[in-house]
């Protein structure tokens, strides 16, 4: 198996789950810088009516000093560098460019941190991948607007990418509008920013949201376009190939049903420009009403992506009636426990194959190019009295991963980079825990708080320094 020449290996991040620096540079407060660390976490995205209020006495917060990636990017990007990392995905935290939202001018201070560490990654030779919107929604647009049910949360996001677009179009070429589009009807509270006022119009809300992004999408890639020539603009989802329990038709089609209207819906929309038609007879079943504007789907149509980036973590298996017995515990987007497969330290099933089986399904749709830009193993990492880090449970998941993309090559699938998740440790999205650690890189802090934040390399990170030096040969 051979990867592709000038293939972009490296790894990804989000503002908010490394940077810190939560009340510096002028920064407005995020969604992320309300939600507590700790198994609650998911409860509270989970139910409806979250107050986005903190309460410090209760709970801990560990997204606003996160590893202080704000004053450490130095230090960090040298790191990578040192793997010899070809690109970075990282996000732009929204509240550090506008603080509320919906100012009319932007934060000079946050626009020249980022100024900064642009600067520093090209200094290293590496390519930022910018995601515009990664869970970060300004606190002021969810309270005071109600999140992307607010069509005016479109004039708002025109607004923070135009400014982006003519800052940075000397220093970044490659850009992904919504991180995990897909994943909002799950978890409007991350994509969307609100909370679902009841469990009985959480869907409406979530498609009216989502109709809110596309649109707000594909503005950012006619302006992208028209102010970065040659830049290249991707859509994000989060992938989970969907399996029938059985052989039995009724759950095949339940699989079926699920699956697309999960990994393929806003994939049809970005990518195609249009609304499936597969979709129409779950509105109706669903009693949903999609409000537009005249031109929105001509704009739609218009601002089609370049390229498809995702996540994989797990893939997803069906079955029609199910007991809570049956039911995969840890798997994000539900289904029931697949007896084939095993899990990690969260309960997330490993399933390398079925990333060949995404890559396959995503090219044999769309034909563009993909890119893997969020797949890693989230576990527990012991420091040995020498302050060795022996994660070789990491090592054997990103190798059995990476020859699985590397046979999707093989299959004919133009696959143009591949990104893991959390290559530094950082705070868990899900549960904003440090101890649920991805990295090569060893961060020393504490779900109590505690650590020096010191940074140390992992057996993995020399490991993954072969890999890309060989360019995927040498697993």
């Amino acid at each position: 198996m051979k990867f592709p020449e000038n293939f972009l290996w490296g790894g990804a991040t989000a503002a908010n789950q490394l940077e810190g620096g939560y009340h510096e540079g002028g920064k407005g407060p995020n969604l992320a810088d309300v939600l507590p660390g700790g198994k609650v976490r998911m409860k509270l995205l989970s139910q409806s009516g979250f107050d986005y209020e903190m309460d410090t006495e209760k709970y801990t917060y560990p997204n606003h000093e996160a590893i202080d990636f704000y004053h450490r990017y130095k230090e960090d990007i040298a790191l990578f560098a040192e793997m010899g990392f070809k690109v970075f995905r990282m996000s732009i935290a929204w509240s550090r460019i506008f603080p509320k939202g919906d100012e009319l001018e932007p934060n000079e201070e946050g626009l020249a941190f980022y100024d900064r560490v642009f600067d520093e990654l090209h200094k290293h030779g590496i390519e930022p991948l910018v995601t515009i919107a990664h869970y970060e929604t300004p606190l002021h647009l969810i309270k005071e607007y109600g999140g992307w049910k607010n069509r005016k949360l479109v004039e708002f996001f025109e607004r923070y990418v135009t400014v982006l677009f003519n800052r940075y179009k000397d220093k970044v070429k490659y850009w992904l509008t919504f991180n995990e589009i897909n994943g909002a009807t799950h978890f409007p509270l991350f994509g969307l920013g609100f909370s679902a006022t009841s469990d009985e119009t959480r869907l409406q809300e979530s498609f009216q949201g989502l109709h809110h992004q596309f649109v707000a999408s594909a503005i950012a890639v006619k302006l992208g376009h028209q102010i970065i020539p040659g830049s290249q603009i991707g859509n994000m989802l989060i992938y989970a190939p969907t399996y029938s329990y059985d052989s039995n038709p009724e759950n095949v089609m339940h699989a079926l049903e699920d699956g697309r209207i999960f990994n393929f819906f806003c994939g049809d929309v970005q990518v195609r420009g249009e609304y499936p038609t597969f979709i129409n007879r779950y509105f109706k079943e669903n009693d949903i009403q999609i409000e537009m504007e005249e031109g929105d789907l001509d704009t739609i149509k218009e601002g089609t992506v370049d390229f498809i980036s995702f996540s994989y973590y797990m893939s997803r298996t069906e079955k029609k009636e199910k007991t809570p017995e049956e039911v995969g515990e840890g798997n994000l987007i539900g289904g029931v426990k697949n007896p084939f497969l095993k899990a990690s330290d969260w309960g997330w099933e490993i399933d390398p194959t079925g990333l060949r089986i995404a890559l396959n399904e995503l090219y044999d749709r769309y034909q563009k190019p993909l890119m893997v830009v969020e797949n890693g193993l989230g576990a527990y990492d012991k420091v040995e009295e020498d302050g060795t880090i022996n994660d070789d449970y990491r090592i054997d998941y990103l190798r059995d991963h990476i020859k699985a993309m590397g046979e999707a090559v093989e299959d004919g699938v133009d696959l143009i980079g591949y990104t893991s998740w959390g290559c530094i440790d950082l705070v868990s999205a899900s549960s904003g825990e440090y101890s649920k650690r991805y990295g090569f890189i060893y961060v020393d802090k504490h779900d109590d708080g505690s650590g020096t934040l010191e940074r140390s390399r992992k057996k993995s990170f020399f490991w993954y320094k072969d890999v890309i030096s060989s360019n995927g040969e040498k697993l």
